[in-house]
């Protein structure tokens, strides 16, 4: 309570991003504890997607809790048309698709607030990640693999065999350095810890503050937002680490200890349904007359050409147009197309909010 009651400490207008996960919406009862007049919320949800968003769930949230709340229906077009400006506004590449939503729902929340309440951290903090639960069986399989390493030494972020056919010489030799820091970070960890408290301690000094974090971070201060994360209040973090992992996670289920804490505030079937994450469809919109444009204009493309074999290119994008999903992979290379001509071809170039981003990687 002390936590969140500071984190609300403001001159200024504030608000929430409401995912319908677990995490903002516990957050919103907490806000709800120590504020008389209605809460403003938003969120999203998209079109044209296989899997269901959370949009629905959100919206019965805010009305518990009686918000003023604003959703977000976005499909293709809306959010591919934000790639360049989240690209400059990052001013990094962003593996986390929720960058262009999030930067959509900055501009939507800057018209009226100052401050945003996120949900960050939540996971990390409470163990909700299904990484967390893998069985004694799978660990020591991945330890057989890699001693030593937590099993990071077999983690990529680019599936098989993509890296071999596509980056060029100098990003083959640097592959294996993406991986050192989270080597180095499960080494570093107290050996009376077990694997579940490792993994959050690895996920706390890595993933978290070099990705979502980022992504929260600038995101909002693209359009002059201030993010808060009162997951992320030390003392929340030091309480959750100490934990138990027994009293954190269970078969199919994590974050137990926050989800038993948050039934006084939320109704049981919300806190105890699967956990779906936050999906931006990005795979099921990468087809279509879009691939087919960038089929063309990609392989072409001065910064791909220099840093990346252009036939590995190629062929990653016709796996993909037949039905191979190889979108993760197409995405970062857009992503750096785009960063090279904004950063290094066109250095001082401001783009709007939004753009075509197929004229972005086009040749030069």
């Amino acid at each position: 309570d002390s936590a969140m009651h500071e984190h609300m400490r403001s001159d200024v207008p504030f608000g929430l991003f409401l995912s319908g996960g677990v995490d903002s919406a516990i957050l919103l009862a907490m806000l709800d504890r120590y504020q008389d007049k209605p809460i403003r919320s938003f969120s999203v949800g998209f079109s044209g997607a296989r899997l269901n968003d959370e949009l629905d769930d959100a919206e019965r949230i805010a009305q518990r809790f009686r918000t003023e709340h604003t959703p977000l229906k976005l499909d293709q077009q809306a959010v591919f048309r934000r790639l360049v400006h989240t690209v400059w506004t990052a001013d990094d590449l962003m593996r986390d698709y929720a960058s262009l939503p999030t930067d959509i729902l900055a501009q939507h929340a800057s018209r009226e607030l100052k401050v945003v309440f996120t949900g960050e951290g939540g996971d990390e903090v409470f163990a909700g990640y299904g990484r967390y639960r893998k069985s004694a069986l799978q660990r020591w399989a991945k330890n057989l693999i890699a001693p030593g390493s937590g099993g990071f030494r077999t983690r990529g972020h680019w599936r098989r065999p993509w890296p071999k056919r596509v980056f060029g010489a100098e990003l083959r030799a640097a592959e294996a350095a993406v991986r050192k820091p989270f080597i180095d970070a499960w080494q570093a960890t107290p050996r009376a810890w077990d694997d579940v408290q490792r993994s959050q301690y690895v996920d706390l000094v890595t993933a978290l503050p070099d990705n979502l974090l980022v992504k929260a971070d600038r995101m909002l201060m693209g359009f002059g937002l201030e993010g808060r994360v009162p997951f992320l209040d030390h003392r929340i973090v030091e309480f959750g680490l100490s934990l138990p992992s027994d009293l954190k996670i269970r078969p199919g289920q994590g974050k137990l200890f926050l989800k038993r804490w948050a039934e006084q505030y939320l109704p049981h079937d919300h806190l105890y349904r699967k956990k779906r994450g936050f999906h931006v469809p990005v795979g099921d919109w990468l087809q279509g007359d879009f691939l087919t444009a960038l089929s063309e204009k990609l392989p072409r493309n001065p910064a791909i050409r220099q840093w990346f074999r252009t036939e590995g290119v190629a062929e990653m994008l016709a796996a993909q147009q037949a039905g191979k999903d190889a979108s993760r992979e197409i995405w970062g290379l857009m992503q750096f197309a785009i960063w090279h001509r904004l950063f290094v071809e066109e250095p001082g170039r401001v783009p709007a909010a939004e753009e075509d981003p197929l004229e972005w990687i086009s040749e030069a």
